[in-house]
C-alpha cells in the first residue's frame, strides 16, 4: 500500500475503476450504480491514509455541478409553469420531508452536522448534497481544522450507508409496492396511457423500437387517379402524404399540384405509415419500389425557440404550420434535456426541447426556420463553459444573513444556478455556447466520480468508528427518508393532485433523483410512460436538493 500513499492518482483511479466494476453488481432489480461503488472503494483504501489534494476534489466538482445545472436548465425554466405546479408540489413535499427528518434526528440524538447531513444526501439518494454539504461544513466558523476534517468524513460516510438503504427501498418500493398500493397493474396502466395519448395506436416496451419506421415511402401505379392532378390526390388524403416522385414510362416528371396523372404512372408517396397505406385507395395498387424513383429523405434537430410554438401538442403544431403537409415534413423524435419524449400527437413542445424532423431538405428549412433553430452541437464553447463556472464561482461567494445565520450557495451551489442560467440561455438561441450532450454527461460524471473519490479516500479513517457509534440508526434513518416523503407525495399526487398513476410513480421516482428506480419502473410498467413525469420532478429536484445541504449545515452550524 506505500505505492498508493506516495502516488495517490493510483488510489483515484483505482477507485473510479474498481468503484465503477463494482457498481454493476446486480441483485435482482438493484445495482449499487458507480458513484456508490466509488465511495465504497475509496472509503477502504482510505484507511490507508491516502491523500488528494483538497483543489482537485473543488476543481472536478465545480465541472460536475456545473454540467447538471446546464443540462437542466432548459426544462427547470420550462416548468415553472402553471401546468408543472403539481409535479412541483411533489418537489416540495420531498424538501420539506427530507429536511425535516434530518433536522429531528440530528436534534434526538445529538447527531454532529456532517453525520446529520450525509443521512440527509444518502437517503435522499443525492450525491450533489454531499459536495454542497461538505464545502458548507469547510465554511463554518468557530471549528478547527481537526473538527471540520472529522465532520467532512462523517457526511462520506453516512452518505454511504444511507444512500445503500436508501437505493433499495425507493426502487422496491416504487416498482413493485406502489403499483399494488394504487391497485393498478403498472404496465396496463401505462400501455392504455400511451394509447390515449397516440390516438389508439400500441405502444412500445422498454428496450424495444418499431420494426417499421413512422416515416416511410410507398410506390402505387396510377389506375384509380386516372386523370386527376397531384394536388387533388394529396387534399383528398387530407394533406397527410406528399407526392414526391412520379415516373412515366421511362421518364420522371416534377410533382406540381397540377400535374394531371395518367394510367399506368408510378407514383412515390411519403407520410406516416398508416397514411401511405391509404393512399392505394385514392391512387391505385401498391407496387414494388422502382429503382431512379426512390427519394432521399433528410434529418434534421432543431432546438425550439420561437415563443409561439411552445406549449403547443405535436398535433396543434402541424395544424399551425402548413409548410408541414405542404411539404412532407414530419416529426420522429423529441428529446428534452438527456430524455427521449414519446413523439405522440399530445405531446406538448416545450423551449429547449430537441425535435428531430424528417422530409426534404427544402421543406426541412423551411419549418426549421419556424420553429427554432438547427442545433449545433459539435464542439464545446470553451468560452461559454469557463465564463460560466467563474460566474457561478463568484456567486457561490455571497453570504446572506438570515439572523445571525450566514447562509450562502457555495461554489456548489452558485455554479448550479449558473449552469441553470447559462444553459437556459443557450436553449433560447441555440447558435452560441455549445455543449454537446455527450460532453456535458461525461463532464458530469466524471467531475462527480472523482470528487466522490476524493471525498472518500479522505474520510477513509472516520469511517468505521461513526458506524460503531450510530449502528442500525443510520440504515433506519436511510429507510425513513425514503418512505417518508414517497408516501406523503403519493396521496397527495393521487388523492388531491389527480396525476396520472403510471406519470405519478414516475414522478416519485424523479423528485428522489434516482435513476436506478426509475430503470426498475420502466422494467415493470414494459413502457417509457413513467419517464414523462420522472422528468420533471428530477429537473426541479436536481437543482432544490443540492441547496439543503447548504441549509441544513447553516442551521445546525449556527
Amino acid at each position: 500500500m506505500g505505492i498508493i500513499r506516495d502516488h495517490p492518482e493510483l488510489a483515484l483511479f483505482l477507485s473510479l475503476a474498481a468503484g465503477y466494476l463494482l457498481g454493476k453488481l446486480r441483485v435482482g432489480p438493484i445495482t449499487l450504480g458507480g458513484i456508490c461503488g466509488t465511495l465504497i472503494v475509496s472509503l477502504l483504501l482510505g484507511t490507508q491514509h491516502v491523500s488528494v489534494d483538497d483543489d482537485v476534489r473543488s476543481v472536478f466538482f465545480a465541472l460536475f455541478i456545473f454540467s447538471l445545472g446546464y443540462m437542466a436548465g432548459p426544462q427547470f425554466f420550462a416548468n415553472l409553469n402553471r401546468r408543472s405546479l403539481r409535479f412541483f408540489v411533489l418537489c416540495l413535499v420531498e424538501l420539506v420531508c427530507v429536511l425535516g427528518i434530518a433536522f429531528g434526528l440530528a436534534k434526538s440524538f445529538d447527531l454532529d452536522v456532517g453525520t446529520a447531513s450525509g443521512i440527509l444526501a444518502g437517503a435522499a439518494t443525492e450525491s450533489a448534497v454531499v459536495g454542497t454539504a461538505t464545502e458548507a461544513i469547510g465554511k463554518l466558523d468557530g471549528l478547527t481544522a481537526g473538527q471540520i476534517e472529522q465532520y467532512q468524513g462523517h457526511v462520506a460516510t453516512a452518505y454511504t450507508v444511507c444512500y445503500l438503504f436508501g437505493l433499495i427501498t425507493i426502487v422496491i418500493y416504487t416498482s413493485q409496492i406502489m403499483p399494488m398500493l394504487l391497485r393498478i397493474n403498472l404496465a396496463d396502466a401505462s400501455r392504455e396511457w400511451w394509447q390515449r395519448m397516440r390516438g389508439n395506436q400500441g405502444g412500445l416496451e422498454s428496450g424495444q423500437r418499431e420494426a417499421m419506421p413512422d416515416v416511410v415511402g410507398r410506390t402505387f401505379l396510377v389506375t384509380r387517379a386516372d386523370g386527376r392532378t397531384v394536388g387533388s390526390v394529396q387534399e383528398a388524403l387530407s394533406g397527410r402524404v406528399t407526392v414526391e416522385a412520379v415516373q412515366r414510362g421511362a421518364k420522371r416528371l416534377t410533382p406540381a399540384p397540377g400535374l394531371k396523372l395518367t394510367l399506368s404512372d408510378l407514383v412515390m408517396v411519403v407520410g406516416l405509415r398508416p397514411d401511405t397505406i391509404e393512399a392505394g385507395r385514392e391512387i391505385g395498387p401498391e407496387t414494388a419500389a422502382v429503382p431512379g424513383l426512390d427519394t432521399p429523405l433528410a434529418t434534421q434537430q432543431v432546438a425550439v425557440t420561437d415563443k409561439a410554438t411552445v406549449g403547443h401538442s405535436i398535433d396543434s403544431l402541424v395544424a399551425r404550420h402548413p409548410e408541414f403537409r405542404r411539404d412532407g415534413v414530419y416529426v420522429t423524435d423529441v428529446l428534452r434535456g438527456d430524455q427521449d419524449i414519446p413523439a405522440a400527437p399530445e405531446t406538448e413542445v416545450r423551449r429547449g426541447d430537441i425535435l428531430t424532423l424528417v422530409g426534404a431538405r427544402a421543406g426541412l428549412d423551411r419549418v426549421v426556420a419556424k420553429l427554432g433553430a438547427v442545433v449545433k452541437n459539435d464542439a464545446t464553447d470553451f468560452i461559454y463553459l469557463g465564463f460560466g463556472i467563474v460566474a457561478g464561482s463568484l456567486l457561490g461567494q455571497i453570504v446572506v444573513k438570515f439572523g445571525d445565520v450566514p447562509l450562502s450557495l457555495g461554489t456548489g451551489g452558485g455554479c448550479l444556478v449558473a449552469g441553470l442560467v447559462f444553459g437556459w440561455l443557450r436553449s433560447l438561441r441555440p447558435t452560441f455556447g455549445a455543449y454537446p450532450p455527450q460532453a456535458a454527461t461525461t463532464l458530469k460524471d466524471m467531475g462527480l466520480a472523482v470528487f466522490i473519490a476524493c471525498t472518500g479516500l479522505a474520510s477513509g479513517p472516520q469511517a468505521w468508528p461513526l458506524i460503531k457509534e450510530y449502528g442500525a440508526l443510520l440504515p433506519v434513518a436511510g429507510i425513513a427518508m425514503v418512505l417518508v416523503p414517497a408516501t406523503v407525495s403519493l396521496l397527495i399526487g393521487n388523492r388531491l393532485l389527480k396525476i396520472e398513476k403510471p406519470l405519478l410513480i414516475g414522478a416519485i421516482a424523479g423528485q428522489q433523483c434516482s435513476t436506478p428506480a426509475i430503470t426498475a419502473i420502466t422494467q415493470v410498467a414494459r413502457s417509457s410512460v413513467p419517464l414523462i413525469g420522472y422528468t420533471i420532478t428530477y429537473t426541479l429536484s436536481n437543482f432544490l436538493l443540492p441547496l439543503t445541504g447548504p441549509l441544513l449545515v447553516g442551521v445546525l452550524g449556527s
